[in-house]
C-alpha cells in the first residue's frame, strides 16, 4: 500500500509538472494530476494507522520485530508494520465427511465417527500463538484439528465397538471434551464444547455385526427347541410314571374274589337282554350260568 501511494504521488506531480509546459490542457492536466497526488497521499496516510475489529487481536510486527498485541480500535502505526488478526469469536471445527475421524475400538473394529469442535482464541494468549502458528487459520490447522482426531481414536480405543456407537456413547464424548480441554487450554486455546453427533459401524464391522445378530438368532432358535424337547420329553416321562402307578394300584386293589363278583354283575347285566349262555368267569375258569329270561 506505501509503495502504491507513493507511486500515484510520484505520478500526479509528474503529470502537473509536464502540463505546466504546455498551452494545450492545462487545466485539465493540472486536475488530473492534483486529483491522483491527493489519492495517493491519502493512500499514504491511511498507512499509518491500522483499525482492529471488534472480537479480534492484533499483532503488530515491524520488520520482523513482534511488537505485542492490539486490542479492537483505531491504532496509529508504521508504515512498515503488519498486523496479523486473530478472531475471538467460537469457531466451529468440523470433523465430517472427508474429515471423519476412523477409529477402532479395544476389539479392533473400525468406526466413523463425526463430531464437532466449538473453539475459541483466548485473548490473553493471541501472542503466543501467532509465534506458535502465524494465524488464526493455522492455529485450527496445526494444534486443535490433529489434537482433536488423536485425542478421540485415543478414547475410542479403550472401548468396545458396541459402547462406542450405543451404550456409552455419553460418556466417550464427555470424555474426549475433557481431554481436548486440557490438551488446548495451555496453549491458549479455549473448547467450548465437544459434540458427538453420530458415531456409525465401518461396512466390514457392519457385515460382522449382522453375521454375528443372525448367529444369535439361530442360537436362540436351538436352545428353545431343545428347551421344547426337553419339556416334552419330561411330560411324557410324568405320564408314563403315572399310567404305570395307576395299574400298580389297580393291580394291587383287583382280588380274585373281586373280580368274580364284578364279572358276575357284567353277565347279569348283559343278561337282561340277551338269552341263558354259560362263560367261565374268574381265575378258575369256573362255568356261570347265566338265565336271561329270569330277573
Amino acid at each position: 500500500m506505501l509503495y502504491f501511494s507513493v507511486l500515484l504521488l510520484l505520478a500526479g506531480t509528474t503529470l502537473v509538472v509536464l502540463r505546466r509546459r504546455r498551452a494545450v490542457g492545462f487545466r485539465l492536466a493540472t486536475l488530473t494530476g492534483l486529483t491522483v497526488g491527493a489519492l495517493g497521499l491519502l493512500l499514504g496516510l491511511s498507512t499509518f494507522v491500522y483499525v482492529v475489529q471488534p472480537y479480534e487481536v492484533g499483532v503488530p510486527t515491524t520488520l520482523g520485530k513482534v511488537d505485542g498485541t492490539w486490542k479492537s480500535g483505531v491504532h496509529l502505526k508504521s508504515p512498515v508494520t503488519d498486523v496479523t488478526t486473530f478472531s475471538i469469536r467460537p469457531t466451529d471445527l468440523n470433523l465430517t465427511g472427508d474429515d471423519t475421524v476412523e477409529v477402532r475400538s479395544s476389539e479392533g473394529g473400525v468406526l466413523n465417527a463425526d463430531l464437532t469442535v466449538k473453539w475459541s482464541i483466548d485473548p490473553e494468549h493471541a501472542l503466543a500463538l501467532y509465534r506458535l502458528a502465524g494465524s488464526g487459520e493455522a492455529v485450527q490447522q496445526r494444534l486443535v484439528y490433529p489434537d482433536s482426531r488423536e485425542i478421540v481414536r485415543n478414547v475410542f480405543a479403550r472401548h468396545t465397538s458396541v459402547e462406542g456407537y450405543s451404550s456409552q456413547r455419553e460418556a466417550i464424548s464427555a470424555e474426549i471434551d475433557k481431554l481436548i480441554t486440557e490438551r488446548l487450554a495451555p496453549r491458549g486455546i479455549l473448547v467450548n464444547g465437544v459434540n458427538l453427533r453420530n458415531v456409525r459401524p465401518s461396512d466390514g464391522l457392519q457385515k460382522a455385526i449382522d453375521q454375528k445378530i443372525q448367529q444369535d438368532q439361530s442360537t436362540a432358535q436351538a436352545e428353545a427347541a431343545v428347551k421344547t424337547a426337553k419339556a416334552e420329553a419330561e411330560k411324557r416321562k410324568i405320564e408314563s410314571e403315572s399310567t404305570a402307578a395307576a395299574n400298580s394300584v389297580i393291580a394291587n386293589s383287583l382280588t380274585d374274589k373281586i373280580l368274580m363278583s364284578q364279572c358276575i354283575d357284567a353277565f347279569k347285566a348283559a343278561a337282561e337282554k340277551n338269552p341263558v349262555y354259560a362263560s367261565p368267569c374268574g381265575a378258575s375258569g369256573t362255568p356261570v350260568i347265566v338265565d336271561g329270561t329270569k330277573k
